[in-house]
């Protein structure tokens, strides 16, 4: 028999002053009855460690769940409003808590492979619910399982079910055990989808191949590194390091060529950037996008480019502790204020294989 858990809540919420701040956090009645956001999270502790699929797991694995309880509705309070029907709703709040307990973490020095997991349940934790509902269930399913376990996100999802009160509780846990299965059948519920190659993972993310199986010839016309890091990561230096001998596409050196400063708008140096890497990509010539790319939204555009030129797109993530982090951005000429990074670190997403041929990581 696996070792059983007592819960000693007053003891952990006492630790953090972001699970104290659930109290009062109403939710909709319809599907939380016990009450306001923090006892729903304390009833969803309660029940993972007394969950039998979370007990027999490794320490690592107990850890990493236990911390994305704590974390999965961290940021419903953000996301809290009435919608036109009279009923309270916290759509969004699960994209949100990811990037929120992405923050949380890092201050905390939970090194990085353990804290994307954990980010990974949080920012997944309600799709197990609807999965089954989407026009595009197996392209979310495979999404998914590139970054994290889906029996691990199911046992989440089960402790989440259960630890409410609602009239659709069963229902839902239901729904639960359909998802897993359907990963499980699509090749994806034990580990990744076993791609050909990077190519085909690439396409297939991309929307470009409607299979995961179908071939994906990987001959690329060159390959582009595009950086993804916090003002003061030190991305310049890495290009200097690692890449000395390729042209650098650098949204600082236009910024800085135009007169632009980064509080401004930025469309004159986006476009001015398009055209810098439309020359390699026609010249078919490697080269680096150097630039903070710290949301997916904003690494679409230069992987769309570059996609449709046919190149080989690798992202290299750098990050450095937060004390490192303000300490190297204030001592760069072009220095960002304090608050214009406290607000990028707000919106970071760190990047992962669905996005690109290949992510490479580095600590600066």
């Amino acid at each position: 028999m696996p070792p059983a858990w007592d819960l000693r809540w007053e003891v952990i919420a006492e630790q953090f002053e972001w699970i104290r701040a659930m109290q009062g956090d109403s939710q909709n009645p319809a599907h939380h009855a016990e009450g306001d956001v923090y006892t729903h999270v304390r009833m969803v502790c309660e029940e993972l460690v007394q969950f039998e699929g979370w007990r027999t797991l490794d320490a690592e694995a107990r850890e990493e769940l236990f911390a994305a309880a704590l974390l999965h509705d961290v940021s419903k309070s953000e996301c809290w409003r009435v919608d036109g029907d009279g009923q309270i709703s916290t759509r969004g709040h699960s994209s949100k808590g990811a990037i929120r307990a992405r923050e949380i973490l890092w201050r905390t020095g939970v090194p990085r492979v353990r804290r994307e997991r954990v980010c990974a349940l949080v920012r997944h934790h309600m799709l197990p619910f609807h999965l089954l509902k989407s026009d595009g269930a197996e392209r979310e399913a495979m999404a998914v399982a590139e970054r994290i376990s889906w029996e691990h996100l199911a046992i989440h999802a089960i402790a989440d079910g259960r630890g409410r009160i609602s009239p659709t509780r069963n229902s839902v846990l239901e729904q639960v055990e359909l998802a897993l299965e359907f990963a499980r059948e699509r090749g994806c519920g034990a580990g990744p989808f076993p791609f050909l190659n990077d190519h085909a993972r690439f396409l297939y993310f991309r929307g470009d191949r409607a299979r995961p199986d179908d071939p994906a010839w990987e001959d690329p016309t060159c390959t582009v590194t595009v950086l993804s890091g916090l003002p003061g990561a030190g991305k310049d230096t890495w290009v200097r390091e690692h890449r000395p001998d390729l042209p650098v596409v650098s949204l600082d050196r236009i910024r800085a060529r135009l007169g632009v400063a980064p509080t401004d708008n930025q469309g004159t140096v986006i476009q001015a950037a398009r055209e810098e890497a439309r020359t390699h990509l026609r010249a078919k010539r490697d080269f680096v996008w150097n630039a903070t790319n710290v949301t997916r939204q904003v690494r679409r555009m230069p992987i769309g480019l570059c996609a449709q030129y046919g190149a080989r797109v690798e992202i290299v993530a750098i990050e450095t502790t937060p004390d490192a982090l303000f300490k190297q951005n204030r001592s760069r000429t072009n220095a960002v204020p304090d608050t214009v990074l406290s607000n990028l670190i707000r919106k970071w997403e760190a990047p992962d294989s669905v996005e690109a041929h290949a992510v490479h990581w580095y600590d600066a």
